[in-house]
């Protein structure tokens, strides 16, 4: 996923939250409302997530170094776990917290309509704010269901997005029917437990979060067709008569490792064996260009059936 994308997606969801937030605090103070408290809470917790994904890209364009050769791709990751853990502990249980409290000390809502028009007016820019991260995330989409896109994608950006998005879009209309049945029932229960309603949502977008960027920076491999373009081009190098392993890593969301033993001619001398793995390298590049950092291991394949080997056929001859 190009960064371009992404952060078109997570500044829109910025100046969304951050617009939100303030008339939602303006219509708590002045309605009282604990729906109203926690969607502000919220808005507030996803601006300062979307700060943090902003960072992580900024520091993950760092060049590589003696303590990171490899880069720091990775820290992506890192940032996006920590949104997990924000949107948790700030947006979620604070929200469970403030509604447990409304529901056992009620209090009636004070200029009814102003917390109704915030919800409606938020409704609509939150909804401006979806539809830009669904319009950058379809071409890194594909074919793939967006369950498939969120569960699959190596960049944590536009998925975080996408499900804070979600999660807002859904926690504003739970915050519309909570004050509303609390206006016309004149019962401020409804409003404590829709605020519990929108902790809980939070919570639970929070755990997907935590769960998908966990794997993420336990270390992913690259995906299936992508494996399969890299065995094509290493087969289709002349003398490569198998593989005998192969393993992939990401490094970062925009590029991983591979790591490959070939087999090749017992009778190959070293100056071919070169040649043979530069050529196989810069064919792989070119099949997947996300695969930069390449390691080939050339070897002699043994049969396992054979016992004892002779020397001639594990010992790799010079050129001169």
């Amino acid at each position: 996923m190009s960064a371009t994308g992404g952060n078109k997606a997570i500044i829109a969801a910025f100046l969304a939250n951050m617009g939100i937030a303030i008339t939602k605090f303006i219509a708590w103070g002045f309605s009282g409302s604990s729906s109203m408290l926690a969607e502000g809470v919220h808005s507030v917790a996803d601006s300062g997530n979307q700060l943090l994904l902003l960072l992580g890209g900024k520091r993950a364009q760092k060049k590589a170094d003696k303590e990171h050769p490899f880069g720091h791709g990775r820290v992506r990751y890192v940032y996006a776990f920590v949104v997990a853990i924000v949107l948790f502990s700030i947006g979620g249980v604070f929200s469970v917290y403030e509604g447990i409290s409304k529901i056992q000390h009620p209090h009636p809502l004070e200029m009814w309509w102003l917390p109704l028009l915030v919800l409606a007016i938020a409704i609509v820019l939150e909804s401006f704010s979806l539809r830009t991260a669904i319009r950058e995330s379809r071409p890194h989409k594909g074919d793939s269901s967006w369950f498939q896109f969120i569960r699959r994608s190596k960049a944590p950006e536009l998925p975080v997005v996408l499900l804070e998005d979600i999660a807002a879009l859904i926690g504003l209309v739970i915050a519309f029917f909570g004050v509303g049945l609390t206006v016309l029932t004149g019962n401020s229960l409804f409003d404590g437990i829709s605020t519990v309603a929108i902790g809980v949502l939070l919570v639970g977008v929070a755990v997907i979060i935590g769960i998908e960027v966990k794997s993420l920076l336990v270390g992913e491999g690259a995906g299936d067709e992508d494996v399969a373009k890299i065995e094509a081009a290493i087969l289709a190098t002349k003398d490569i008569d198998r593989i005998i392993h192969m393993k992939t890593l990401y490094l970062g969301p925009d590029e991983f490792m591979v790591g490959a033993k070939i087999s090749l001619p017992a009778t190959c001398t070293m100056q071919e064996v070169s040649a043979i793995v530069n050529l196989t390298e810069r064919r792989i590049r070119e099949a997947v260009p996300a695969a930069r950092v390449i390691y080939l291991e050339p070897d002699v394949y043994l049969d396992p059936n054979v016992s004892q080997p002779t020397t001639s056929s594990i010992v790799m001859l010079s050129s001169d």
